[in-house]
């Protein structure tokens, strides 16, 4: 049994094809098929068969499915491990909401980061529906962002922070000299300026624009919030931000906050990470330091952080 064979059945379930883990895997559908051939003849189980509406795992391929991305995960960790003990430094893989990572990771990564001069943090950004399997796989240690619907027995969530979503326009917008509450028809006519968050699923941005009833037409999707909001402040439409990165523009004038039809939205951050048994030393750690005063200051008022010490992934997506 092999980490190519395991990786090949692991993609097959995950997609529920071998043609899309052939594509997923770079690799022709013959060599999928034939890594699963040898797991097959190894373990005594046909593990799935093909039906009309895709593949019917058999009890043991249902186990081998839980235990493949198990087994991965180890390797990957066990691989990183040995590389940092023979660097002398450590690596904290973090993946995080994009809501997150733009307006609270700064702070809270370079203090924390800070605290151990043999810590590395790495951030990436991730769709929150994929950070269970994220950790169960070992390809990062904690993720931070909206709170899953459903938690894995073998992970832990720590609520932190709370925070508020609130509707900006310019002031110029037509909106903006009302005195009342928009209604919901005139906030579902709008124009609406949204960061990359509102792309998923999962998260208090595309939850608010849902129970509105936006239409994809009406929807504008920027590379990040701030892009966003600073649309919004020419009268360009209505922008969703969280309260305190704008307050000052509220005090100024140059935003107009509306009320209205699940106006404002509150929502919280969380982190998730595999218990303390098999988690990093450095996940727990962070676990338990992202719920100090310190920390929560740090979110709130973060200034940045050194190359030296935040080492984004940079993921780019196309929309067409």
């Amino acid at each position: 049994m092999t980490p190519a064979q395991l990786r090949a059945f692991s993609v097959t379930v995950r997609l529920g094809s071998v043609k899309a883990a052939a594509a997923d895997l770079s690799v022709t559908e013959a060599a999928v098929s034939m890594h699963i051939a040898h797991l097959r003849k190894e373990l005594g189980d046909r593990l799935f068969t093909r039906t009309a509406n895709g593949l019917a795992f058999t009890p043991g391929g249902l186990r081998l499915a839980s235990r493949a991305a198990e087994m991965l995960g180890l390797q990957e960790q066990t691989v990183l491990e040995v590389r940092q003990a023979g660097s002398g430094r450590r690596l904290l893989r973090v993946a995080a909401s994009s809501l997150f990572a733009e307006y609270a990771a700064p702070g809270l990564i370079e203090l924390f980061a800070g605290r151990a001069d043999d810590l590395d943090v790495e951030l990436s950004l991730h769709d929150p529906q994929r950070f269970g399997l994220l950790l169960a796989e070992r390809t990062v240690d904690v993720a931070i962002g909206p709170r899953p619907a459903t938690i894995d027995d073998t992970m832990t969530c720590t609520h932190f922070l709370n925070y508020q979503l609130i509707a900006v326009v310019g002031a110029d917008h037509p909106l903006a000299s009302r005195s009342g509450p928009a209604r919901i028809a005139e906030l579902r006519d709008q124009t609406w300026l949204l960061g990359p968050s509102a792309v998923g699923r999962v998260g208090l941005v595309p939850a608010v624009v849902r129970r509105i009833g936006v239409a994809e037409h009406n929807q504008r999707i920027f590379q990040s919030h701030a892009a966003a909001v600073d649309e919004a402040k020419h009268g360009k439409g209505i922008a969703l931000a969280v309260a305190s990165a704008v307050a000052k523009d509220l005090a100024d004038g140059g935003l107009h906050e509306l009320n209205g039809p699940q106006l404002p939205a509150r929502g919280s951050w969380n982190l998730l990470a595999l218990g303390d048994r098999e988690a990093l030393p450095a996940a727990a750690e962070l676990r338990r330091f992202v719920t100090t005063p310190r920390a929560i200051q740090a979110m709130l008022r973060g200034a940045g952080v050194t190359p030296g010490r935040f080492r984004p992934a940079i993921h780019v997506t196309l929309w067409s």
